[in-house]
């Protein structure tokens, strides 16, 4: 079985200025290789949609949805193939869980990558030879929600497909371009950021022995500076979707090797940019360890 993966893939210039998570995004890509994906299905917080839809390109583009950085950063491209046949599978296991709010998957032919899809496939395909399919992401929906959509992909994992959610583990960006722009590697952790973050590993924890996800979809009432770490939370809510696939159905303990999760990078970019990257393996509630440190 594949792992669930929640990426935080910070500022564009990570393309360019890779910095400490860049490396540990290579070594990541390395043992990823080795697991032979036969596609991944990325859920990226650069495609809000009010409704759900998937991609069904047959050839995939780089889409720099972004303005204002080095001209260097337009000139990178991701031209991996895409998968129509993994689109219809994503719309079936989608419209067969009956979430509600998300009963319905419609199919894009047209829409590129977001930065949030191809920047970190540069890192772990960087051949881009395995095909890659997006899901759009509805941020209307609760972070509960978003959880059962998880649940409801879960079954890719074992199908050869990797689930790749990407977002930002924190995300003020008037903190990172308000009042003069920060250096992107080095400046000191603003302490909000490390309470939410530490709030928000807990919880996780908590999810993942119990299966209960009630406190942590509950992130925007209970954690503390919430709102400042994400005035919106569509990078945020992700997150819960790369949970979901890592807990299942709800069904799925039996015989299974209960989920647990490694965090794999947790450098601050700009001082208040987390870069938290989670890597969930096995499936369902039940875990004993915490989360590990990163490496």
């Amino acid at each position: 079985m594949l792992p669930s993966l929640y990426i935080s893939h910070g500022s564009p210039m990570l393309a360019i200025d890779p910095g400490p998570t860049g490396a540990i995004f290579d070594a990541l890509g390395a043992s990823l290789r080795a697991q032979k994906p036969r596609a991944v299905l990325v859920v990226s917080a650069h495609w809000i949609y009010s409704t759900l839809a998937v991609g069904t390109r047959e050839r995939q583009e780089a889409w720099h949805d972004f303005g204002g950085f080095p001209r260097e950063l337009y000139a990178l491209r991701y031209d991996a193939p895409g998968s129509p046949e993994l689109a219809a599978r994503v719309k079936e296991l989608v419209e067969t869980a009956h979430v509600p709010g998300a009963c319905f998957v419609g199919f894009d032919e047209e829409r590129p990558l977001d930065h949030g899809a191809w920047m970190p496939m540069r890192h772990f395909f960087p051949d881009a030879d395995v095909p890659v399919v997006q899901l759009a992401l509805n941020p209307y929906l609760s972070p509960a929600t978003q959880i059962d959509i998880g649940r409801a992909l879960a079954p890719l994992r074992d199908e050869g497909v990797l689930v790749l959610a990407s977002g930002s583990f924190t995300h003020n960006l008037q903190e990172v371009f308000g009042g003069g722009r920060r250096a992107q590697h080095g400046p000191a952790t603003e302490p909000y950021v490390d309470a939410f973050r530490n709030w928000m590993l807990d919880a996780l924890d908590e999810a993942l022995a119990t299966g209960d996800t009630s406190r942590i979809a509950d992130y925007r009432a209970q954690a503390p500076h919430a709102r400042r770490a994400h005035p919106t939370d569509e990078h945020l809510l992700p997150f819960y979707v790369a949970l979901g696939a890592a807990l299942g159905p709800r069904d799925a303990g039996a015989g299974q090797t209960p989920a647990d999760v490694a965090r794999v990078a947790d450098e601050v970019t700009y001082g208040v940019l987390a870069m938290d990257t989670f890597v969930f393996n096995g499936l369902g509630a039940g875990a004993q360890p915490p989360v590990r440190a990163a490496a």
